[in-house]
Order: structure tokens, then sequence, then C-alpha cells
């Protein structure tokens, strides 16, 4: 059978259930999909359910289909680590065997000294937290001291938030590329992300002019074959970040999920790309 053409939508962070390694990122019990639908008093996804998302796992006010109108099924992923980069690159052919660094405990002095030392700045964080707490937490202070915010999470990432009106995002991009010069072996972080944010004190939100720096893949993925193959290939939302833009013929950012689904019909209506892969973040 020949495939002419094929759509790849992921919605990140919506899982399914856990892996036999979830504990190792205390993750034991996951289940994104089914515990939404449990908090919310159910789901209503009509197309989905027809489908057979219901026949995946079970998902409250999603009913699974005798005789559903596409296929369906889990994948369980073979890398080794947890981070949306290692996703990726495995659904396009890359296995990852050994897991990236994360920093439970914060970044080591001697990469938080290089980084203020480069751009000329101190700064404030250096912890694990959640990209809109931190931001709670110390916007006020960023404000007052023009001191980029510096944290981590779960995954191999090394994130700087700043003030849209404090640090430009020419500035802040310029932080992120520094960083990524910085972030070599041992200390070879998955990716590093601008965070930039708006509002005043005590009311932070972050923009979608978010950027993410990953490290290249280490082979050629399936992007690459299909470009060098003369083949189209179109990246919406952060695709062409997570793959450092390789074998990625036209990239579209989005400022959001609404924009990410509505480039990708803009895509398939128009004929174009003979691989149009979709990252929607917002979840």
């Amino acid at each position: 059978m020949t495939i002419g053409r094929a759509i790849v939508i992921v919605l990140d962070s919506v899982g399914v259930g856990e892996l036999p390694d979830a504990a190792d990122y205390g993750d034991a019990g996951a289940n994104t999909l089914a515990h939404v639908a449990e908090v919310v008093g159910g789901l209503n996804l009509p197309n989905l359910e027809a489908l057979g998302l219901g026949n995946v796992t079970a998902i409250s006010g999603v009913a699974p289909r005798q005789s559903p109108i596409g296929c369906f099924g889990k994948m369980a992923e073979v890398s080794i680590g947890k981070d949306t980069a290692t996703g990726h690159w495995e659904l396009m052919g890359v296995i990852t065997s050994n897991p990236f660094p994360t920093y439970p405990n914060g970044f080591p002095d001697e990469i938080i000294k290089e980084f203020e030392s480069r751009i000329g700045r101190r700064t404030i964080g250096n912890k694990v937290a959640s990209g809109t707490e931190i931001i709670a937490e110390l916007g006020d202070e960023h404000l007052r001291t023009g001191c980029p915010i510096v944290y981590s999470s779960v995954d191999s990432v090394f994130q700087i938030a700043c003030h849209e009106q404090v640090i430009p995002l020419d500035e802040l991009y310029k932080m992120c590329e520094t960083a990524r010069s910085i972030l070599v072996a041992p200390h070879d972080i998955q990716r590093v992300i601008a965070r930039p944010f708006v509002g005043s004190m005590g009311h932070y939100t972050r923009t979608p002019r978010r950027r993410d720096y990953a490290l290249p893949p280490p082979h050629d993925t399936l992007l690459d074959l299909l470009s060098k193959a003369g083949g189209q290939v179109i990246g919406i939302g952060k695709i062409e970040d997570l793959f450092s833009g390789r074998g990625v013929s036209v990239s579209h950012h989005t400022s959001g999920n609404l924009d990410g689904i509505d480039r990708t019909v803009a895509a398939v209506s128009t004929g174009q790309g003979d691989l149009i892969f979709t990252n929607l973040a917002e979840v």
C-alpha cells in the first residue's frame, strides 16, 4: 500500500495510562485523559469517540464503540527518559538510550555562574517549579531587579522567564542561545526554553512567544529522510524547535492550540505537505 500523505497531531502531555517506569518520575497511576474527564464530570468528544478514543481507555463521557470508524490503540515509549523532545524524536525514528540530565535541586553553581557572567545579569529562582507559580512568586522581584528567572521542571529543561517590558524578546532569545551553548555534556540538558510573560505586580500571564532550543537529534529522523527524498514536511507549533529545524521544509509557530488546529486544517485543505506534523501544547 502506498501512502501519499500523513498528518500527525500530538496532544502534548495527554496520556492514557502509566508506563512501567512511571514511578521513576513520580507518575505512578498517571492517566491524564481519564483523570481530566473525571474531574470535569465527563468529556463530550463525539468525533474522537466515533474514531475509537473510548476504546483506548475508560473515559467518562466518551463511550467505546462496537465498530469505530478509525483505528485505535496505545503506544508505549521505548526510549529512556521523559520529555517532549524524546517522545517526538521516537515518533520519527530516534530511540534515546540514555536519559537527559534533570536537576531536582536546581542547577549547579558552575552553570549559573557561567550563565550570569555571559549575559551580564544576576539570576533568581534556580529551582524546580511550575511556570505559572514561579512568575507569581518571583515576578515582582524580577520587575524590581531586572534579574531573569531561571528554573527547571521534572523534565530536562533550563527555562528562562522574563517580563517582555523588562527584558525584550530579542534579548531573552539571545540569553537562551547563550544557555544552549553552555549546556553541553555532562550538562547536556535537552531543551532551553524562553518563557516570556506580561502583566503587572501580582497579575502575570505567560505569552505565546515562547521558544524552545533543543539539542539536535543524534541521527537522521523521518523528517530528514523525507526532506532529502524531495518531500515537503510542514511543522506546526514547536515542531521546528524540537528537531532543531532539521528536516522541516515549512514551519508555522502558533499562538495556541486553536491557531495550531486552524493551520493544520489550512494545510490539509490546500494540499500542502507530504507530512504535516503538529504539536498542540496547551493542555
